[in-house]
């Protein structure tokens, strides 16, 4: 590999910036070691002794550890002096100690990426504030270059790789195209400049894949860190399958045609950025030969053949004749690599059929060699009939026939590729077929064509449908608001005529009572007058009376209308004769229940048959039960019942069924009925399901065997030898401490010592399922709801012998209602008395079984015992679990320590082994340098040069041969 020159910017790793560089801080950093020849250590006086030789060497030992060098520079470091060594770890510590700042801890980036994650959008941000958080991300860059090993582990154990990808994975399209989207993925590529970091991001289940999306930027730093550290990954062990992976990944991401569409597209754009900007060229041709040359393609031929057809079929060899213009020297030595490749590819498949050229753009040619190939041997007859079938096969442009060859081709290319294991190196090509085309393809195209009639004929007449229901429901509507519309009218027209006729009658009594008076004046005060000659009689024959009265209509209103306020100020009010405050709550129940008084009546003497009551207006009703004070009140008022008001006269009328509150009671007693058994039954099978469970568990024997033995053992010389303890015992070994560790208690060790030695006890939990609903259950409410039960079938049984005794009304179906109720309510309450009792049974042979007093205590206090001893149990299975789990987890990291440092110790021993010195590029940046200026790719450019010129000089008078370097296609 060429040397490169020393970059001036960056930090150094570990606070040894004069002994070694970094990342410039140019767009494509290099990374390499270079010892100065003209440095010399400051001098400088540690301040703490220096130790022993031995001691100095493990000291100095870790420091070099953590700088992650290679074998060449690890020899330069111990070769020198103990004083320069000890120089280096006290300048080193001190500096550590100098930079305890909170941006030397992992947590702080992780903190600060989340936050940034949270706000996706860069609208709201002023440009301060996306420099920051640019200038952020690119510290943690650089932390992740030059501080020690142990802060990169830190940052991998507190998933900070994860923390990264969901930040790429919710950028908006503002954040992708800015910086910002450049130094993420600047940060992963120095995560993976080292073995550790590398080895994590390769692990990681959907890195690669986030890594490939952002490919979809427009900014092309991105997209040129992107594809270097995707064709560095091709480099590494298992990565080049990774890669095809992602660039499946990526062909659904952006919804391309077929994969790699992206990488021509961008290869092949000469306008706007793209007019001049030859990095991101070289960093596709770069990306592409090491997809080609690499994973299977070292190997297998046909792998090569088959990627790179699938870049041709795209049109690449055009463009790759276009880049010639940029005359760029690395450019060029990307296009020469992948075009002699291609070459010598070509002609190793020509010496397979004994040709010295193939054209593969000419259909017959490939025929004639196929069926050479194939004449004479057993499988030639199944190839003359894949050809017959092909020609059976649609052959129409339009439709989904494509789809057909489309399989086909990938059938093929799945039989050439795959191993002799059944492998395919290229993601096999039909597991990113879609099944649904397939199924698509294998239906009969006529059969398709009048599924789709079918479903389009439907899908119409369902809409048809549905606009004509809207239809009907739209006049419905329409009708309904017009019937209500003209009722309304018709109540005021009706309120108008009524009050017009009233006004009529009381005009003409008005002038009846006028003419009476006239006529009773006394006569002594008209003798002598001219009143005494005159006769209006006479007037009325003549006069038109009608039109008078509707001329003067407006006057005579005014005076109707005034004495109607007089009349109106006489009326006499509403009667109501029950006490205010309850005639209140009475018409509100009333206005709620919505039914009329003989609506109700008719509910109550039916037994609601229509379900015109519900339970809880049935509650409510019994408030308002006809008192014998109430009864008395109405009962003298009778005559006035037009003039009660309405809470007045529904008491009265309900006063008048007979045994009316006993036919209510009874009536919401039967609804409520079944509820209250209901609420009854699962308390007594809980009860009676807990008892069994706790007298028959085998494993909660077991467990108590090993309790007692626990107690007597740790009560030795006290209260040892006991042959049994108090189940409320149980509840006190979570109270156990250890004297060791103050968070391990008794009920740790026991379950730790059931897992060992008892595992089949650990299961006494699903014995006890009951017993958390045991626990709930109280046996003094128990035993008031079954009363209550009782008293209220005896109640409505009485009622029924009284209704029984009596000539029956007609509507009235108590009896008959009642009658079937009782029989069917008798054998339901009978049945959950007698499971009760059972229950009771059960449970005092369960207390008695556990040597408690059955006369002190209760299930709720029984079962409850057991029932937080389950809690305890399994918060302390759970606990056991969380620190086995974190033991395993420092087991495994202090094991990958101790691997990661066997490892180093063994690449160090391989690389000193290795002839004259050679770095065997290791260094993730070591790849992408070598990928990018093409030094990777040295060797094969050599050989296929020496080839080139060897084929030449043997087929110099040969016409048949095509030149080498423009490739037909």
């Amino acid at each position: 590999m060429a040397p490169r020159k020393r970059g001036g910017g960056g930090g150094s790793r570990g606070g040894l910036s004069f002994m070694f560089c970094c990342f410039n801080s140019s767009d494509h950093p290099e990374i390499t070691y270079k010892l100065r020849e003209d440095f010399a250590l400051q001098s400088m006086e540690p301040t703490l002794p220096m130790p022993g030789p031995d001691e100095l060497d493990n000291m100095f030992s870790e420091l070099v550890d953590e700088l992650d060098l290679t074998e060449k520079h690890r020899e330069a470091m111990f070769a020198l002096t103990a004083e320069k060594k000890w120089q280096i770890y006290c300048s080193k510590k001190k500096e550590q100690e100098e930079n305890k700042s909170a941006t030397s801890w992992p947590e702080y980036y992780i903190d600060q990426l989340n936050s940034m994650a949270a706000r996706k959008t860069l609208l709201a941000l002023e440009k301060e504030d996306e420099e920051e958080r640019n200038k952020t991300i690119e510290s943690l860059k650089t932390a992740l270059r030059t501080q020690p090993m142990r802060f990169v582990t830190r940052f991998i154990d507190l998933d900070g790789l994860t923390c990264v990808l969901n930040f790429l994975k919710s950028m908006d399209y503002d954040t992708t195209e800015s910086q910002i989207h450049t130094s993420l993925i600047g940060c992963i590529k120095a995560l993976m400049n080292n073995s550790q970091g590398r080895a994590h991001v390769l692990a990681h289940s959907e890195s690669i894949n986030i890594i490939a999306q952002s490919l979809a930027t427009e900014n092309i730093k991105t997209k040129v860190a992107v594809l270097e550290i995707m064709g560095a990954v091709c480099l590494v062990p298992g990565g080049h399958r990774k890669i095809l992976q992602a660039m499946l990944h990526y062909q659904r991401y952006a919804c391309e045609r077929t994969r790699f569409q992206t990488l021509i597209n961008d290869l092949d754009r000469s306008t706007g950025r793209y007019r001049d900007e030859v990095s991101l060229k070289t960093a596709i041709m770069s990306f592409i030969n090491a997809v080609l040359s690499q994973g299977a393609g070292e190997t297998s031929l046909e792998f090569r053949i088959h990627l790179r057809y699938e870049f041709l079929m795209l049109g690449i060899q055009p463009v790759i004749d276009k880049l010639r213009s940029h005359e760029n020297a690395t450019l060029d030595r990307h296009l020469d690599y992948f075009e002699m490749l291609r070459n010598e590819d070509e002609l190793a498949l020509s010496k397979r059929f004994e040709s010295v050229h193939i054209d593969t753009k000419s259909a017959t040619q490939v025929f004639d060699l196929i069926r050479k190939k194939m004449n004479h041997t057993d499988a030639y007859p199944h190839f003359m009939s894949v050809l017959h079938h092909c020609l059976l096969m649609p052959h129409k442009r339009s439709g989904n026939t494509v789809q057909y060859w489309l399989l086909l081709d990938r059938i093929v290319q799945q039989m050439v590729l795959q191993n002799d294991k059944g492998h395919d190196p290229d993601v096999a090509p039909l597991e990113n077929f879609n099944v649904k085309n397939v199924v698509r393809m294998l239906v009969n195209e006529n059969e398709v064509k009048q599924w789709k009639e079918q479903a389009e004929k439907m899908r119409k007449e369902h809409h048809e449908l549905q606009q004509k229901f809207e239809k009907k429901e739209r006049e419905c509507d329409a009708k309904t608001q017009e019937k209500e519309d003209m009722m309304q009218t018709l109540n005021k027209m009706k309120e108008k005529l009524e009050k017009e006729t009233n006004e009529h009658r009381n005009v003409k009594q008005q002038v009846a009572d006028l003419t009476a008076q006239l006529h009773e004046l006394s006569t002594n005060k008209l003798e002598g007058t001219v009143w005494m000659d005159v006769d209006d009689a006479r007037v009325f024959k003549i006069l038109d009376l009608e039109d008078i009265e509707k001329t003067f209509s407006a006057y005579q209103r005014q005076q109707k209308e005034a004495e109607d306020d007089t009349l109106s100020s006489k009326k006499v009010k509403e009667l109501s004769v029950i006490d205010g405050r309850r005639a209140q709550n009475c018409n509100i129940l009333l206005s709620r229940l919505k039914l009329s008084n003989e609506e109700i009546k008719r509910a109550i003497l039916t037994m609601d048959e229509q379900e015109d009551l519900p339970k809880d207006m049935l509650e409510q009703l019994l408030k308002f039960v006809p008192e014998k004070s109430d009864v008395d009140l109405l009962e003298e008022h009778k005559h006035e019942l037009d003039r009660m008001a309405k809470p007045d006269r529904f008491l009265y009328e309900m006063s008048r069924i007979n045994h009316y509150q006993q036919r209510l009671q009874s009536l919401y007693f039967k609804k409520k009925f079944a509820e209250r058994i209901a609420e009854i039954k699962p308390k007594v099978e809980a009860l009676t399901k807990a008892s069994k469970e706790v007298l028959h568990s085998k494993n909660l024997k077991q467990l108590l065997e090993v309790v007692l033995a626990f107690g007597n053992y740790m009560n030795k010389g006290h209260r040892g030898n006991a042959y049994g303890f108090k189940v409320s015992s149980l509840n006190k070994i979570a109270d156990t401490k250890s004297s060791i560790d103050k968070n391990i208690t008794l009920l740790h060790y026991l379950i730790t010592i059931l897992e060992k030695k008892y595992a089949k006890v650990l299961m006494f939990q699903n014995d006890l399922q009951s017993v958390p609903e045991a626990a709930k259950v109280n046996m003094t409410e128990l035993e008031k709801d079954i009363g209550n039960l009782r008293s209220g079938l005896k109640s409505v049984e009485s009622e029924l012998e009284y209704q029984k005794k009596r000539p029956q009304e007609v509507g009235d179906k108590f009896v008959s209602v009642v009658s079937q109720f009782i029989t069917v309510a008798s054998f339901s309450f009978s049945d959950v008395e007698d499971s009760l009792t059972e229950a009771k049974e059960l449970f005092l042979r369960a207390v008695k079984h556990f040597g408690e007093d059955a006369s002190k205590m209760q299930p709720d206090e029984f079962f409850g015992i057991f029932d937080q001893f389950l809690q305890a149990f399994t918060e302390a299975q759970q606990e056991n679990e969380n620190i086995r789990k974190r033991k395993e987890e420092e087991e495994r990291r202090a094991k990958m320590e101790a691997q990661l440092k066997e490892q180093r110790e063994k690449e160090r021993k391989a690389r000193k082994a290795k002839a004259n010195g050679e770095d065997d590029g290791g260094e993730f940046d070591d790849l992408v340098s070598a990928l990018r200026s093409g030094e990777v790719f040295d060797k094969d450019l050599s050989k296929m040069k020496r080839n080139r010129k060897r084929i030449n000089s043997q087929n110099n008078d040969s016409s048949r041969e095509r030149p080498l370097m423009k490739l037909n296609f």
